[in-house]
């Protein structure tokens, strides 16, 4: 994720010389394309990430539910009517 922010914030730079200096149209469209998949890889890894996250979550859910399970019939005792 670290990358993710210093290759935006270079392409920030690159941006804010380029309208000061007008260097170009050809790196103005260069620019934003890359900025277009940049943006684009930052969403697909943030939506797999929190997809990752609720699996772990419901994995631990989970394996706590199978411990509680395990230490009630561990417990069970029988019921007098």
């Amino acid at each position: 994720m670290f990358m993710w922010v210093i290759l935006l914030f270079a392409l920030g730079i690159a941006a804010f010389f380029d309208s000061i200096y007008n260097l170009g149209d050809i790196f103005r469209q260069v620019n934003s394309v890359i900025f277009l998949l940049t943006a684009v890889g930052l969403l697909v890894r943030t939506t797999t990430q929190i997809k990752r996250g609720r699996i772990e979550n419901f994995q631990s859910r989970v394996e706590k539910l199978e411990r509680d399970i395990k230490s009630l019939v561990n417990q069970k005792q029988p019921l007098d009517f």
